[in-house]
C-alpha cells in the first residue's frame, strides 16, 4: 500500500462577500478533490491545539503526528535544514523577511513578494554592512523568506517577535522584539538594531530603487521572528514504519521534512505562489511513489490568496490545484494508494491571516466505505463519519486507513 497526503496551504475559509457568502471551496470546480471526499470518509480535525499560534509549523507538525509543544522550536529552526544551514546546541535561527515599512509602520510583509533575483543582492547588502561581530549571520532564502543566525545565544526562545504577517499597519517601535528574561535582554537588543540599521543600508540599494521608480513596494526593511534552537525530532520512518518523501516549494515544510529524515524533492519551478509548477509537482509526487511508501505534497498558493485577500485568486488556486496536481496524479497513480486531502490551517479572506478552527479533510482508501458525502469543502466535512477530530493527528487516521 502506498501513502499520499496532499496539504493545500490555508485553502479552509470563512463565508466570503463577494462570493455569495460562500467559501472559496464550495465556489471552486474541484472535481478531482470531489471524487476523493466521496468515495472515502470525512471529518474536520483540528490541527492547532489551544494556546498554540495558528501558524504552519504548528499545524504541519500536528498534522504529521509530531507535538508542537514539543517539536515547534521556532519558524527559523524548523526551515533550517532546507537552506543547508547547520545550527550548534547554542545556535538560535530566526525567519528573516524582507517587508516594505512605510511612515514607520509595517506596510508589507512580503515587500510586494519580491522575487528571490531581487532580495539576494539585498541580501548580500545586508550580509556586508551587519555581520561585522560574527555572532549574526544571514543566508538567503526563497522571495522574501531569509535567515538570521545567532551564534551563541541558547536563550532565543525567550524573545518575543512578532511575525510580520499579523502586524500590518502596526507601528515598527511598538512590536520589536522584546525579551521575556534577563537572559534574552542582550539578544534582544541586537535584534532591535539589526531592524533599524537594515533600513539605512536598503532604503537606497539600486533594487529598491528600480521597484519604487516602476511603482513595485520596495523591500526596504528585514524583520526577524520564529526564533529558537535546533529541534531533536524521532525520524518519520522510526514512527510510522513508512520511508517518505516530501514535496514542496516553502523553506518550513522542506525543513520539517528534513528534521524528520524524510528524503526533500526539489521542483523546478516551484514557486510557492499561484504561478507554480503544478504539473511539475505531480510528476515529482507519482515517481516518488515508486521509491517511498508516503509522498508528501504541499501547495503554499492557498495561503498566500487569502494573506493578500484576494477571493478570485484563492478560488483559481484551488482549482489549478485540483485540476493541475491532483487529476494529474490520480491520472498517473497505477497501484493502490491511500489518500488525504487537506489544509492545513484556514486563512480566511476577511481575516487576512491563519485561524485556530478546525479544517476539512478528507481519506480515501481502498478499505473505506463512502461516508456519502460528496464535496470537500468546510460544511460538508461536517456531515462526514470521522466527525470532529481533536486527540489524533492526520498521519495517524491515513496510515490506519491504509491498513484496515
Amino acid at each position: 500500500m502506498k501513502y499520499l497526503l496532499i496539504v493545500g496551504d490555508g485553502m479552509a475559509d470563512y463565508p466570503v462577500p463577494e462570493l455569495g457568502n460562500k467559501t472559496p471551496l464550495q465556489i471552486a470546480h474541484k472535481p478531482n478533490i470531489d471524487a476523493i471526499a466521496a468515495k472515502g470518509k470525512n471529518g474536520l480535525i483540528k490541527n492547532v491545539p489551544d494556546g498554540l499560534n495558528p501558524g504552519s509549523e504548528t499545524a504541519i507538525l500536528s498534522l504529521l503526528g509530531y507535538d508542537p509543544k514539543r517539536y515547534c522550536t521556532g519558524r527559523g529552526p524548523l526551515e533550517a535544514p532546507a537552506r543547508g544551514i547547520n545550527l550548534g546546541k547554542t545556535d538560535a535561527a530566526f525567519r528573516c523577511n524582507l517587508i516594505t515599512e512605510n511612515d514607520g509602520k509595517i506596510l508589507d510583509y512580503s515587500a510586494g513578494h519580491i522575487t528571490t533575483g531581487e532580495a539576494e543582492p539585498l541580501i548580500a547588502a545586508i550580509k556586508a554592512f551587519l555581520e561585522k561581530t560574527g555572532e549574526v549571520e544571514f543566508f538567503s532564502g526563497l522571495d522574501y523568506r531569509h535567515f538570521l543566525i545567532l551564534r551563541n545565544e541558547p536563550n532565543s526562545h525567550k524573545i518575543k517577535c512578532t511575525p510580520p504577517h499579523d502586524a500590518i499597519g502596526l507601528p515598527i517601535l511598538e512590536i520589536l522584539p522584546m525579551a521575556n528574561s534577563k537572559k534574552a535582554e542582550k539578544a534582544a537588543v541586537k535584534l532591535k538594531q539589526l531592524i533599524l540599521d537594515s533600513k539605512k543600508i536598503l532604503e537606497s540599494h539600486p533594487v529598491n530603487i528600480k521597484r519604487v521608480e516602476v511603482g513595485k513596494r520596495p523591500a526596504n526593511m528585514i524583520w526577524p521572528w520564529g526564533g529558537g534552537p535546533k529541534p531533536s525530532m524521532p525520524l518519520f520512518k522510526r514512527k510510522y514504519g513508512l520511508k517518505a518523501a516530501v514535496i514542496s516549494a516553502v523553506d518550513l515544510v522542506k525543513g520539517i521534512g528534513a528534521h524528520a529524515g524524510m528524503e526533500v524533492l526539489n521542483v523546478p519551478g516551484a514557486t510557492g505562489l499561484h504561478n507554480t509548477n503544478y504539473e511539475g509537482k505531480a510528476d515529482y509526487a507519482l515517481k516518488a511513489l515508486e521509491s517511498n511508501d508516503l509522498v508528501f505534497v504541499h501547495v503554499e498558493a492557498p495561503d498566500e490568496a487569502g494573506h493578500i485577500k484576494d477571493p478570485k485568486l484563492k478560488v483559481k488556486t484551488i482549482e489549478d490545484l485540483d485540476q493541475r496536481l491532483v487529476g494529474r496524479i490520480l491520472n498517473g497513480l497505477h497501484e493502490s494508494c491511500a489518500i488525504a486531502v487537506l489544509p492545513d490551517h484556514p486563512t480566511p479572506i476577511t481575516v487576512g491571516t491563519h485561524t485556530m478552527d478546525p479544517v476539512p479533510f478528507a481519506i480515501s482508501s481502498p478499505f473505506i466505505v463512502s461516508d456519502g458525502v460528496q464535496k470537500f469543502d468546510e460544511f460538508s466535512a461536517k456531515n462526514g463519519k470521522y466527525g470532529l477530530v481533536t486527540k489524533e493527528s492526520l498521519m495517524d487516521l491515513l496510515v490506519a486507513a491504509g491498513r484496515t
